[in-house]
């Protein structure tokens, strides 16, 4: 007689497994660090520019385009941001969250 294996819902097998919290929400940030560099390499690459043209219209180095694009979101300055958003005819919104109230601080228009 065949039986079926027993399906275990996953938040049980994690509770049994010794997880270490602080590195698990470390990498989810830095996998969604990763997603939105991504989205602005998409960005550029729709423009049709490389990386060494985008540079340009930035005044900064192509390396700089590439760190960035890489997933070193979070640690770029804002202000390189906004010259790389503005730089592909983009602005740039910055917005302060307060559980469910929201301020915007700054806006950029090009």
């Amino acid at each position: 007689v065949m039986t079926s294996p027993k399906t275990v819902p996953w938040s049980e097998t994690r509770a049994k497994r010794k997880l270490d919290e602080a590195m698990v929400a470390d990498h989810r940030a830095r996998l969604q660090a990763e997603a939105r560099a991504y989205r602005l390499r998409e960005m550029r690459e729709e423009q049709g520019l490389t990386q060494a043209e985008l540079a340009q219209r930035m005044h900064v180095t192509q390396p700089s385009v590439s760190e960035l694009e890489s997933g070193d979101i979070e640690r770029s300055g804002l202000s390189t941001l906004k010259a790389y958003v503005e730089a592909l005819g983009g602005s740039i919104e910055v917005t302060a969250v307060f559980g469910d109230r929201k301020v915007v601080l700054s806006t950029s228009s090009h």
